[in-house]
């Protein structure tokens, strides 16, 4: 779990000091009571996933520019096809994928079947 990102993204304007990586090193400065440990142990999935879905954008964007880009321009002179640079941009997302959002992943309950000893 990384507090520091959490508090960044679901305290924005917040003021606090974080001495390591651990809940006790957090020292709130705000106003109101400090998130508590399990409060942002409870965040840490989604905030996780909303970081890697930014950095899979960035990610996408460079490989766009570097690759994708060029084929498109060639296209609209004429020297590359549509489908060229339609394949172009679908290589850039098979490479770059986005990740599983957390909130959508259901878990089955698991049912502990016990058997009659007779």
């Amino acid at each position: 779990m990384d507090i520091a990102t959490i508090l960044t993204k679901r305290y924005p304007g917040s003021e606090w000091t974080l001495n390591g990586d651990n809940y006790s090193g957090l020292t709130w400065l705000s106003e109101g009571k400090k998130p508590t440990k399990k409060s942002l142990e409870a965040e840490w999935a989604q905030v996780e996933y909303e970081t890697a879905c930014e950095q899979v954008e960035a990610d996408r964007q460079v490989a766009y520019r570097l690759t994708a880009d060029p084929i498109f321009f060639e296209f609209q002179r004429g020297d590359k096809t549509e489908a060229e640079w339609l394949d172009a941009v679908q290589a850039v997302k098979d490479a770059n994928v986005y990740p599983v959002d957390p909130s959508t992943i259901v878990v089955e309950p698991v049912v502990e079947v016990v058997e009659d000893g007779a």
